[in-house]
Parts: structure tokens; sequence; C-alpha cells
């Protein structure tokens, strides 16, 4: 990352340089999957794609994949990749939570559709779904919500309701409101594996643990009765 007119965006000079800076900071010869960051206005999807489709094909990059756009921008360039012969997007990573359902009603279809796999980010919301925050009382001390206006906003009463309702099942299958918060997730259909962020090992033990939750379909309505998706905001 730097500044210049080549700093930002996704235009072919800029993947190349940044694709061949961070092979030398990894000190390796290829990436196993590259994914771009949100849509680029100022520069045309087909030289995005053919710059992503060449490092693919001189060994560079293994898979490519995408973060964050609407569901027309997405199937634009998936479309365009099909008609130019460019490597697809195999994953896409939405926003996608128990609290943050708006990708329902707009990529996670496109995603279905198309064969793409969905590796959502911030799965636990911020913190919100870990159980940490309550009704009526400040964040934790050094928490995100404490700093971050994000999770501050997810402080209303439609999440709150969600949140009672997992951190109910997490009682009966003697879970934590985090295991049950990324079951959840592992029971739609449409998603591949969430990202975690785990800060110790303990923290990541507990995210692994989730794995052994076996959600009913009752219960996973349970968590979603509470919202209902709208794009662009909920």
């Amino acid at each position: 990352m730097h500044d210049g007119p080549n700093g930002a965006g996704l235009s072919r000079k800029h993947i190349l340089d940044q694709v061949e800076a961070s092979l030398d900071r990894l000190g390796t010869d290829y990436i196993d999957l590259y994914q771009i960051h949100r849509w680029d206005d100022d520069t045309p999807i087909e030289e995005t794609l053919a710059a992503l489709d060449h490092l693919v094909e001189t060994g560079r990059v293994r898979y490519i994949g995408a973060s964050t756009m609407s569901a027309y921008q997405f199937t634009k360039a998936l479309y365009t990749s099909d008609i130019e012969d460019y490597s697809r997007f195999t994953c896409m990573q939405p926003e996608y939570s128990a609290v943050a359902r708006h990708e329902e009603a707009n990529l996670l279809p496109v995603c279905e559709g198309e064969d793409v796999g969905v590796i959502p980010w911030s799965p636990l919301s911020g913190g919100f779904l870990t159980g940490k925050y309550e009704r009526d009382a400040d964040a934790p001390a050094g928490s995100r919500g404490e700093v971050s206006e994000h999770v501050e906003q997810k402080f209303t009463d439609a999440n709150w309701a969600v949140l009672d309702e997992i951190r109910a099942i997490a009682d009966d299958h003697d879970a934590t409101a985090a295991q049950v918060s990324l079951a959840w997730l592992l029971a739609q259909d449409v998603v591949t594996a969430p990202i975690i962020g785990p800060k110790s090992s303990e923290q990541l033990q507990e995210n692994l643990g989730a794995l052994d939750v076996d959600l009913t379909s009752e219960e996973v309505e349970r968590i979603a009765a509470p919202k209902t998706p709208q794009y662009p905001a909920e």
C-alpha cells in the first residue's frame, strides 16, 4: 500500500504491483486465494478481471475472490469472466451474521445460483454475538462496543431479541453464545466457512467448538425469527 495515482483501486498496475509486494512479504511463490476489496468505479471491470486472470495463468495466484459488492456488480463481474473466458471469482466475502442478514436480499442468492463459495466477515458482528454486551449497560472497557460506532449500531431491539434466543439455545447445548452464533452461520447452506478473528488461543478453541454444536431446524428458525432481511440497510 502506498500513495500516488496507482496507490489504490483495482487497476491492472495496482493489482500486479501489490501481488508482487505481497509475495515478497510472505516469502512465497504463489497466493492460494487473492481477493479484491469492494468495487472500483474508476476502473473497468474488464481491466480488473484481465489482471486477475493473468495472475492465475502465470501461477502467482491459485484462486480469486471478491468482497462486499451489490448483486448487480458481482453478477456483472461473473458474466464478464464467462464472456471473456477469464478466471472466475470462486468465493465472495460478505458481511453476514445472525444480526447482519442484509446480504440474504442481495449477494447470497447470486452466490447460491452461481455456485460461489461464501466466507462471511464479522460472523460475530464485532463481538455483539459473543454475549459480552448487556442492555442498558456500559460496554466493557477496551471492547469494540466502547470505541466503535459500528458495534453500537448493533444495539437495536431486534438484535437484542436475536441474542436472547442465542443465549437460551446456548444454555440448552452447554455452549457459548459465540459458538451458537457460528453454528447458525454454518447451518446456512450457502455458507462455506466464516472468517473468525480470535485474539487468543482460548478464543480460537472456543470458536472451533462451534463445529460440535448441532442446531435443529427449529433452533435455526428461532434465531432468525426476530429479523427480516432488507437491502441495503436493516
